[in-house]
């Protein structure tokens, strides 16, 4: 059989079997002189140039095809309605919030461990509560009783649960010219919001205050604006909300939508985002789950569900209008354009396939093309059922979806459609025609996201790099939070809360810093180097019932401070990154293959954006980025170091 002779042509063209060259778009012509001016003039004597030209544009091929006059579009919709934060049980789906906030929103730390922070925050919350408590039925003053109640304790230099505070001088003056004299909002917060053990009453904001008779109902309705406006004024998320994985360093979500199966049925399509941390939300960060069916526990009716309300399907008529921009080159030889774009000023590399792609749609197809708009709502997932398009001579034509077939052939390329996600399950495509396989999706996904995000300065950056020498992975706290709400540099901040604890320790024993003895021998024995303190380790061990995968433990390295005869302590991170599980003293667990070699550095700022109705959402939220490559921390046991020198 001749080799060119198509025997399915509908399949040949699925498939694109047999590429053809149809499109010529560069013409150019060989000057025997250096100077290269003359020959792009195209002089009017040249005729063969410009009808070789003309043919070139396909001036001289007749075409009976019609221009669009009417485009008939019919699209199906859906809402998004439920919503789920990774493993937890899902809620309804609320459009009336950016899903960034929803997703990323990350719980404000007050304390830490014994320590408190955010004195910035705990001023504001403490004066806000002043002020609702100003009028009182009875007219008593209770601002003094408050204070006395919810302090803000004076740090002790002489404490070693203060050192944090007094380690740094300017988060010791700030914190000792508030103490006594304002009220700690943060603490009587805390106290509203932390639910009260088993068969204990629930906290009350009138606990521990004498209390007017006729004023217990008015301090219960303010208890409520206060936690109602802090919680306004900073997104806060509940526990069955929270999205982030801290085994992963990123957040896990998912949500679902009803698709039609039939006229009267319809089932659950699940989107989920595995791997969310870019800061920016979008359709490309979902994936269609093909073996979930809902996010809701399976219905013991085994009947299907009924069609919801939120799936719509409209077919509207509209008029065509033909794309043009500045710099659109003219289809003719002889006009010349007189728009701004220079197309041959565009200097791409050979890696930038999208600036090729728009360099090739502008020059070469860019009157091939027509916009037809369509309102879509937001939140919503949407896809075109097909195009019927009526030309001038009133030819219709019927126009399947772009990016149709299998979504396993290679040869298919979409945008703006979300991809399926594989499984191990997925079966093999060889020697399977594109029949058998699963089809592509044409779905169009809007979310209810804003354009713009403005993000302060990182109150929190980790860095967790690869030390091949030490066989680890090391946190390395770039920035950590101090009590006085400002970060401060995790290198200052770990030798000077070193300083703090010697100086407490030689006060403590009464003694004075002995220098060290110089020791005239050449070489001499080294236990241990020293790793500065925000090098928090994390070490591999083997996964819960597996011998060959591992995962990277959380450890400690010991504080060790010169002359001291106790057991030295461990030291602890000072961000909350890196604290999961450190105050119910639990284990915690990244995955290897979250770290890299180029490590990863991962951030945690405030995030602030207006949304669609004039309402300003700020929230704490977290970012994950590339590291610069691996670092050596220096750590090493068993060494002979060179002696040093007599004096």
């Amino acid at each position: 059989m001749n080799k060119y002779t198509i025997a399915n042509l509908s399949e040949a063209l699925s498939r694109r079997t047999f590429p053809t060259i149809t499109l010529w778009n560069r013409l150019e012509g060989r000057p025997r002189t250096a100077n290269f001016d003359r020959a792009l003039k195209a002089e009017v004597r040249d005729a063969l140039w410009m009808l070789t030209r003309q043919w070139q544009l396909g001036e001289f091929q007749g075409d009976d095809a019609g221009s669009p006059v009417f485009a008939k579009l019919h699209v199906a919709t859906t809402r998004l309605t439920r919503y789920q934060a990774k493993n937890h049980p899902p809620t309804d789906f609320a459009d009336q919030h950016p899903l960034e906030a929803t997703v990323e929103r990350r719980a404000i730390a007050l304390t830490q461990g014994q320590q408190r922070l955010s004195l910035d925050l705990r001023l504001l919350m403490g004066r806000q509560w002043l002020k609702l408590i100003r009028t009182p039925p009875s007219g008593t003053d209770y601002r003094s009783a408050y204070q006395t109640r919810y302090p803000i304790d004076l740090p002790d230099p002489m404490s070693r649960t203060d050192a944090p505070i007094c380690a740094d001088l300017n988060t010791w003056q700030q914190v000792a010219a508030v103490a006594g004299r304002r009220l700690d909002g943060g603490q009587l917060y805390q106290y509203l919001t932390t639910p009260a053990p088993a068969g204990e009453p629930t906290p009350q904001v009138s606990d521990g205050i004498a209390v007017a008779p006729g004023d217990e109902t008015f301090l219960a309705e303010q208890a409520v604006k206060f936690v109602q406006w802090f919680q306004k004024l900073y997104d806060q998320p509940i526990a069955e909300n929270d999205a982030w994985d801290a085994a992963r360093l990123e957040y896990q979500f998912a949500c679902s939508a009803p698709i039609a199966t039939s006229e009267t049925t319809s089932r659950e399509q699940v989107l989920v985002a595995d791997e969310y941390y870019q800061g920016h939300l979008d359709w490309y960060n979902f994936d269609i789950d093909p073996a979930a069916e809902s996010l809701l526990p399976k219905p013991e009716s085994t009947e299907p569900p009924a069609r919801p309300s939120v799936l719509q399907t409209d077919t509207q008529t509209l008029i065509p209008n033909p794309i043009s921009f500045a710099g659109m080159p003219n289809t003719r030889w002889w006009s010349f354009e007189d728009q701004k774009t220079n197309f041959g000023d565009i200097k791409p590399d050979t890696t930038d396939i999208a600036k090729l792609m728009v360099m090739e749609f502008g020059l070469v197809y860019a009157n091939d093309w027509f916009l037809i708009p369509y309102t879509l709502p937001v939140g919503s997932l949407a896809e075109v059922r097909g195009l019927v398009v009526t030309n001038v001579f009133g030819e219709r034509t019927w126009i399947d979806p772009s990016g149709a077939g299998a979504d396993n052939d290679w040869q298919r390329w979409s945008l703006f459609t979300i991809s399926q996600k594989d499984s191990p399950d997925t079966p093999s495509i060889v020697g399977k025609t594109l029949s058998d396989q699963q089809p592509a999706s044409n779905q169009l996904l809007l979310l209810p996201t804003v354009p713009k995000i403005q993000e302060s300065s990182p109150l929190e950056s980790v860095l967790l790099v690869r030390d091949e020498m030490a066989n680890m992975v090391w946190g390395v706290e770039k920035t950590i939070p101090t009590a006085s709400g400002i970060s401060q540099s995790g290198d200052e901040a770990a030798i000077s809360l070193h300083n703090v604890y010697q100086r407490l320790l030689n006060q403590q024993l009464a003694v004075a810093p002995v220098p060290t003895p110089l020791d005239r021998a050449n070489i001499r024995y080294l236990v241990m180097t020293s790793v500065p303190e925000n090098w928090i380790p994390f070490i591999p061990v083997h996964q819960s019932g597996d011998s060959r995968q591992i995962q990277l433990q959380r450890a400690a390295l010991p504080r060790i401070l010169a002359g001291d005869p106790n057991p030295p302590l461990k030291v602890r991170p000072r961000t909350n990154l890196l604290r999961p599980g450190l105050d119910q003293k639990q284990a915690y667990y990244i995955h290897e293959e979250t770290v890299p070699r180029a490590g990863v550095r991962v951030t945690q700022s405030f995030q602030r954006t207006r949304w669609r109705d004039g309402r300003v959402v700020v929230w704490l939220g977290a970012r994950k980025q590339t590291g610069r490559g691996e670092a050596s921390s220096g750590l090493a046991f068993d060494r002979i170091v060179e002696g040093q020198p007599p004096s």
